[in-house]
């Protein structure tokens, strides 16, 4: 399988702070990986070294290209949306299409054409005069345009309402599908895109706590709902997390066979965000009685 982006000892620091503490990354073809994390985690800054936006320390190729020395090659093969809007207020619709099929050989005028005719945004409108929603269908029309082997989304539904944030990644997933992309997604809203991924990669100060394909995490981890009076036995079996809530004990294990679980309690695999939450805490284990 074909590496799109691999890390090695990656590091960045601004001032005293480290941003990316040396982390490993390897991502392959085809994956839609989800980078996640708090605020000041690293996800930009990650985004950024990939994107050639900055400077950092370490080893990092991607599609077999250094971000840094070979920015202009790589950029015909990756596209980029962020949170917030570049384009200009004064330009209108149909003089963004003009401006990218004049500067990108892999543009399809066309594709984003047929993409805009299915929404309500006018040709000759002026960007200013969208909304935050129609800005980001112009900028999804413009980008899945182009023939990119790469995707890379920061928090790209911010500040959209459900009925746009369904409809961009519904959109994405069915690009996805009929092409041989590979997407790497940020986003503090986890819930909406944990069904769409492949892959997971968390990040805390500056740091990889968890790699894995969505796929291994059942094998990996087992959330209990523990029976009342199997609580303190559970216990014993070294939890990493746990919660009360309703007066329910949920306890998240590593690395345990779900056969030494099945007495106390229902299974379950989690789910990512809870995972997140749980990879999250300061703590090995939350104190009994503690709120989620």
């Amino acid at each position: 399988m074909t590496t799109i982006i691999e890390a090695r000892g990656l590091r960045k620091r601004y001032g005293d702070t480290a941003a990316l503490a040396g982390i490993d990354l390897r991502i392959e073809a085809g994956r839609i990986v989800g980078l996640i994390g708090p605020n000041g985690a690293g996800k930009t800054t990650a985004l950024k070294a990939i994107l050639g936006l900055t400077s950092y320390e370490g080893e990092l190729k991607v599609l077999g290209l250094d971000p840094r020395r070979e920015r202009n090659a790589l950029m015909r093969d990756v596209c980029f949306i962020a949170d917030v809007a570049v384009l200009p207020k004064w330009l209108r619709v149909k003089q963004a299409i003009e401006y990218v099929a004049g500067v990108h050989p892999k543009f399809d005028r066309i594709r984003a054409e047929e993409f805009l005719a299915r929404t309500d945004i006018r040709p000759r409108a002026r960007v200013g005069e969208l909304s935050k929603g129609m800005v980001t269908q112009l900028h999804l029309a413009l980008i899945l345009a182009i023939d990119a082997r790469l995707l890379v989304l920061d928090e790209p539904t911010l500040g959209l309402d459900i009925l746009y944030r369904r409809a961009f990644y519904d959109t994405i997933l069915n690009d996805y599908f009929d092409k041989e992309r590979t997407i790497l997604v940020t986003t503090h809203q986890i819930e909406e895109i944990e069904n769409l991924l492949t892959d997971v990669i968390f990040l805390q100060r500056g740091q990889v706590t968890l790699a894995s394909s969505v796929e291994g995490l059942g094998a990996r981890y087992v959330q209990v709902v523990v029976r009342p009076d199997r609580v303190a036995s559970a216990r014993a079996f070294a939890p990493f997390y746990e919660r009360e809530i309703f007066g329910q004990h949920v306890m998240l294990f590593e690395g345990r066979p779900a056969a030494e679980l099945q007495g106390f309690g229902e299974l379950r695999t989690p789910s990512i965000a809870d995972l997140f939450v749980a990879k999250m805490q300061d703590s090995p284990a939350l104190p009994r009685g503690a709120a989620s």
